[in-house]
């Protein structure tokens, strides 16, 4: 019988590649993941990717399909504790009923530990899981909207290989949604579909909880008002992996950019009401600093980088003291995107000239025939005279703004 009780997500998760919805790159015939999954040869890795799009769906099916012991934690609530009772359990494969309440499947194979948002474990957290991977005791597969260079440490990603996904296009989120009406037993007209594509924007979990809550608060009427209508209710606010993140996160830096502090310190506090990660926000306080803040206050980024590390080491609750002055000072410094703008013209003629040869005089010299040639001859440290390629001579970047 179906547990009605388990999201509808959940309920239709697929089992098997064949079922899986999307992520073609991967998962096609000869695509890596298809190959990790016929050849059994599962290795550690990191599923990188937007919300919605099947990272958990992929880890659960990796482990299904070639017989292994599947454990799923979550870094946002789980910690060293919940990782070492898998691990004595994956070492003690023949006791595993002893933790039944993971309901692992008993085989031969190394089991998989699922790691959701891998990026929320901090640098001692992860260098927790690195033995056990090196000597095999598990196999890790995480899974973050974060690019895992910059939260993933180094010796951690250098055993993982990590597959990107994409979001997920509008015939996969069609096909989805067809899918958790069946699951409901309920019919959909085509231009409802339709809207629940658009509001989805590539993430399948988006389109079925608003196709589920609509179900649940209308009857199983799935008309397009009955599905604004659902939208406008408290049952789909903020969620940090959906769409408000993205809203909330583009109306903070468009308060800080329009120096309106108020603002800002609002967008702010539903941010860390909602749990988004205190070092995404950090993390864009820092590019803020730079892309908008500029010259007009070098100290910005130096304040912004300040932050970032506070945040980083104290976490949540008392970094929103870090986070509250650090929003503060951006929003008030003055703007200035003038180093910006310059850099994406010079960006521009790279990319429309090629690399054009530089001149002989700024060439590196490092051997007597290459002086003889030229390289290096006539530099001057302090002249004022045009250094750019040739081609561009007389071209100007960067103009100073007050």
């Amino acid at each position: 019988m179906t547990n009605i009780s388990r999201p509808l997500a959940d309920r239709i998760r697929p089992d098997t590649l064949d079922e899986f919805i999307g992520q073609k790159h991967l998962v096609g015939v000869g695509k890596p993941l298809y190959q990790t999954i016929q050849r059994n040869r599962v290795h550690s890795m990191i599923f990188w990717g937007p919300p919605g799009v099947g990272k958990t769906t992929l880890a659960r099916i990796v482990a299904h399909s070639t017989g292994r012991a599947f454990f799923e934690l979550s870094a946002v609530s789980a910690g060293k504790d919940d990782v070492r009772k898998i691990i004595e359990s994956a070492r003690r494969e023949e006791k595993r009923d002893m933790f039944s309440a993971l309901e692992p499947e008993k085989s031969n194979e190394t089991p998989v530990l699922f790691l959701d948002e891998i990026h929320r474990f901090n640098k001692a957290q992860q260098d927790f899981l690195l033995p056990y991977i090196e000597n095999g005791t598990v196999i890790l597969i995480g899974a973050t909207t974060e690019n895992p260079s910059f939260e993933v440490i180094p010796a951690l990603l250098s055993r993982c290989q990590v597959f990107t996904l994409q979001a997920l296009t509008n015939d996969d989120i069609r096909e989805i949604v067809v899918r958790g009406a069946q699951e409901l037993g309920i019919t959909i007209s085509d231009e409802s579909i339709d809207f629940l594509v658009g509001f989805a924007d590539g993430d399948g979990r988006q389109a079925l909880n608003l196709l589920e809550a609509t179900a649940s608060l209308y009857a199983n009427d799935i008309s397009l008002d009955n599905l604004r209508n659902t939208l406008q209710s408290k049952q789909l606010r903020y969620d940090k992996a959906a769409e408000e993140h993205y809203n909330t996160i583009s109306a903070f830096i468009k308060s800080m950019r329009a120096s309106h502090v108020d603002a800002a310190l609002y967008y702010l506090a539903r941010m860390v009401n909602g749990g988004e990660d205190p070092k995404f926000i950090a993390r864009r306080m820092v590019i803020f600093a730079s892309e908008d803040v500029g010259m007009a206050d070098t100290n910005a980024l130096t304040v912004a980088n300040a932050v970032f590390r506070a945040v980083e080491i104290i976490g949540y609750p008392e970094c929103q003291f870090n986070l509250a002055e650090g929003v503060v000072y951006l929003a008030s410094a003055p703007k200035n995107r003038a180093a910006g703008d310059a850099y994406f013209k010079a960006l521009d003629d790279v990319k429309g000239q090629g690399n054009l040869p530089i001149p002989l005089k700024l060439r590196n010299a490092p051997t007597q025939f290459m002086k003889e040639l030229g390289y290096g001859d006539g530099y001057a440290m302090y002249g004022d005279e045009d250094l750019l390629p040739e081609k561009l001579k007389g071209s100007r970047y960067f103009q100073a703004k007050p």
